[in-house]
């Protein structure tokens, strides 16, 4: 034991002493001595209220940078750095510029460096950033309620007609679940990706985005089928309101985001579109239990854990979003969706062979394309 532990390190300590020589050393200074350094910034937050505009940046360059001006629609504005002095790379600081911003109006920020490289940031609609306090959170939890809770429980009340229909209801379930599921995947891993690409290049995030989705899905996996049994009832149950809750959780966080930056567009017919598009989910919640009779109980919970991280994710997003973090939450939903998926589909196999019927029949087709374009459909309701 004692020998196979040091036959482990070993080659770990040896790694280790072989990177430490070559940076101590540097032995491509020579080649890149001459070349300027590369630099990057991202803004992660913007902030408007009554003392200007404040800016959250990360810098990714190669060395150290420094922000030496800053412009605020065409003209230089003093501007103030905390902490101060160059950034490291993937260092934070806030910049504060007392710009008397106009409510409503669009103003474009450059940001310049030293070497005369410049980061150009756009404020599409200015609106004052709100404040966490009592009133907003009580309105943005509403809103979360209506775009979360809501829908997926007047999903459900579709239990008893589905439930009377017998096998073939039963098997249209299950493949209309599938479909919206299907839709959910493309659509979550769209959203992940895309908000990826707004984080620092130094977070690696489209790459992130990948591996946590792998990863979710495999522990997922190892963890339903522990026991060598595929989900069934009320745990399939339980684990589709998980992933479409996990989609929720990054939907409202794009939500939040939205509406403490003035880009969305608020009103009734958002939260109707969000209603109409996140009903099929209180659907695909219930088709694995038409064969049981669960308790009340069952179903109030299984609206919660699908629809409440939405209220979660417009509380966060509007006072902390970050594009890194709402990507990896957008990928641990994608990771559980695909779970969920393979476990929907192959109960529908087994119950079209218990009746003696192809998996892949009119009734299974027909309902996988209805999930899908009843998602889409109402998705084009929904413009954030």
């Amino acid at each position: 034991m004692k020998r196979t532990v040091l036959w482990i390190v070993l080659p770990i300590l040896l790694i280790v002493a072989v990177m430490v020589a070559f940076l101590a050393s540097d032995p491509l200074r020579s080649l890149t001595g001459a070349v300027p350094p590369i630099e990057e910034l991202t803004v992660e937050r913007t902030l408007l209220d009554e003392n200007g505009i404040a800016l959250r940046v990360r810098a990714g360059g190669s060395e150290p940078m420094k922000i030496a001006q800053v412009q605020v629609d065409g003209a230089y504005w003093a501007f103030m750095q905390t902490p101060s002095g160059a950034l490291e790379r993937m260092e934070t600081a806030w910049i504060r510029i007392p710009y008397p911003w106009v409510e409503g109006e669009t103003h474009h920020l450059t940001l310049l460096t030293p070497s005369g490289i410049t980061f150009d940031h756009t404020i599409e609609v200015a609106v004052a950033t709100p404040t966490p306090d009592a009133g907003t959170l009580r309105t943005f939890g509403m809103v979360g309620l209506f775009v979360g809770v809501v829908p997926v429980t007047l999903g459900m009340l579709f239990y008893p007609a589905l439930r009377a229909g017998g096998t073939r209801a039963f098997q249209f379930a299950l493949a209309l679940t599938t479909g919206l599921l299907a839709y959910l995947l493309v659509d979550t891993l769209d959203e992940a990706l895309a908000l990826a690409g707004e984080a620092a290049p130094g977070f690696q995030g489209e790459i992130s985005v990948w591996l946590v989705t792998a990863l979710t899905f495999a522990v997922l996996m190892g963890v339903s089928r522990r026991q060598g049994k595929t989900l069934a009832g009320v745990s399939l149950a339980t684990a589709i309101a998980l992933g479409i809750g996990l989609h929720n959780l990054g939907e409202g966080l794009a939500i939040g985001s939205a509406f403490a930056t003035g880009s969305v567009a608020l009103g009734s017919f958002l939260v109707l579109g969000f209603t109409l598009h996140n009903l099929t989910e209180g659907i695909g919640i219930v088709a694995p239990m038409l064969k049981q009779r669960p308790p009340l109980w069952v179903f109030a919970a299984l609206a919660a854990l699908a629809g409440l991280p939405a209220v979660i994710g417009i509380w966060v997003g509007s006072y902390a979003f970050s594009p890194y973090w709402a990507a990896m939450a957008f990928a641990v939903g994608t990771g559980a969706i695909l779970q969920v998926i393979i476990e929907v589909g192959a109960l529908l196999v087994r119950s079209a062979r218990g009746a003696g019927q192809p998996w892949f029949s009119g009734v299974a087709l027909s309902g996988v394309g209805a999930g899908a374009m009843a998602m889409y459909t109402t998705a084009l309701l929904v413009q954030v």
